[in-house]
């Protein structure tokens, strides 16, 4: 359920008609839910009701913006974050240092001392040598990380091969045959608590199945390891449950992954993290769009937006859908292939689409567009920066300015030797 429905004949983000946004922020501009954002955080939450000891944190990446982070906060989640920016903003959005997780394979140095200074709550650790150089820093500071170690269980998610991150030919974590001999040399590292693993196998999981597969691995390694004298006392399940982006998709609900859950751990007697992202942030945004102009095809006409690739880069990277209404719909429909003004044919949102009937000027949406939409853009073609939008209730605010291409120009210098 979303907060993004039609009143009067006209799309509303809550009681905020959409016209009025566009009006007072311009297109294209993202705009999201608080009420939505609000309903999903309880609803994962209550979803895990059965599982005695966690820690939710919201996966960053999905949506990074403050006001995003903020409301989460307030709800109680902490924040997976995967480089030093996404720590900074989790901080200033008032999360507090010990929910806070670092993950990702490419931790730096400086990222790494900067968490240590930060005294974040754990760090999950992607290979040896990363858990060798976070000791030696740690051990230098005079501080001890709370580490688990992240093990790649060699599970097909199901998913898109661009978000799968638990096949054996991914980059992410140990090869779960190599978990207990690097466990046990980390294990031993001053300036580290290695104190439990880490699994996440990919994102918009249609299938608990996968899940469910991997989970039975690691509990298997949970015993190995608790078998050679480690104490395990905290996992982290990572995240990746789908959200419905065709009208007819019905990923699992967060009660029944919590079911699963509660089920397989039951017996591991540790405290679980989780790092939900798309669930939470996905239909709680929307692209809002203007259609420049619609131009005659072969066979369909071309619906040319004002977003482009540059702004929501799902359709052009993975192909993916995004579900496409007028704000205004009059009753009439029409087949058309929706494209947006990039000089690229990989600009373009659908082909042979069935949609509302649009012409010049009309404003339309693109659906659940909350996660992994504005945190991936670009300025492409010397295109600025999408705005962003919050709507709480009858009231909305910028919470992202738009930063148009001269200021992007701006920040660049032509050396006195080209003169």
């Amino acid at each position: 359920m979303d907060h993004f429905a039609l009143k009067n004949g006209v799309m509303h983000a809550e009681d905020v008609p959409l016209p009025d946004i566009a009006e007072a922020v311009g297109t294209p501009v993202y705009v999201y839910s608080r009420a939505t954002l609000e309903r999903h955080a309880k609803v994962f939450r209550d979803g895990l009701e059965a599982v005695p000891d966690k820690l939710i944190a919201f996966a960053v990446k999905s949506n990074p913006n403050l006001a995003v982070l903020r409301v989460l906060q307030q709800q109680g989640y902490g924040a997976d974050v995967v480089s030093g920016g996404e720590m900074r903003r989790a901080l200033a959005a008032g999360i507090a240092p010990e929910k806070i997780v670092f993950s990702g394979v490419g931790k730096t140095a400086i990222e790494i001392q900067d968490a240590l200074d930060a005294r974040i709550g754990q760090f999950n650790i992607e290979s040896e040598e990363e858990g060798l150089e976070l000791a030696a820093l740690a051990a230098a500071s005079g501080r001890t990380a709370q580490c688990t170690l992240r093990i790649n269980p060699d599970v097909d998610a199901g998913t898109h091969d661009k978000i799968s991150t638990g096949k054996a030919d991914n980059k992410f974590g140990v090869p779960i045959d190599q978990a207990g001999q690097i466990f046990g040399k980390l294990a031993g590292q001053d300036g580290v608590n290695l104190r439990g693993v880490a699994v996440h196998i990919g994102s918009q999981l249609g299938d608990l199945a996968p899940l469910e597969r991997a989970f039975g691995k690691l509990g298997e390694l949970i015993k190995s390891l608790r078998g050679a004298g480690h104490a395990i006392t905290h996992v982290d399940l990572g995240g990746g449950l789908g959200v419905p982006y065709h009208k007819d998709e019905n990923p699992p609900s967060p009660a029944e992954y919590g079911a699963m859950v509660a089920r397989v751990t039951k017996d591991w007697g540790v405290s679980l993290i989780f790092e939900p992202g798309r669930v939470i942030a996905g239909n709680a945004g929307v692209l809002l769009t203007r259609v420049v102009r619609v131009k005659r095809g072969i066979n369909d006409p071309f619906v040319i937006v004002d977003a482009a690739m540059n702004d929501l880069a799902r359709p052009a990277l993975y192909g993916a859908y995004h579900d496409f209404a007028a704000v205004k719909p009059n009753g009439k429909g029409m087949t058309a292939n929706i494209v947006g003004p990039i000089c690229e044919t990989g600009d373009t949102f659908a082909m042979g689409r069935d949609c509302d009937h649009l012409t010049s000027g009309d404003l339309a949406v693109f659906r659940t567009a909350g996660a992994y939409g504005a945190t991936m853009a670009s300025s492409y073609n010397s295109r600025g920066f999408v705005a962003e939008v919050l709507v709480d209730g009858g009231k909305f605010a910028v919470v992202a300015d738009r930063i148009d291409a001269g200021a992007i120009m701006d920040a660049e210098r032509v050396p006195d030797w080209l003169a």
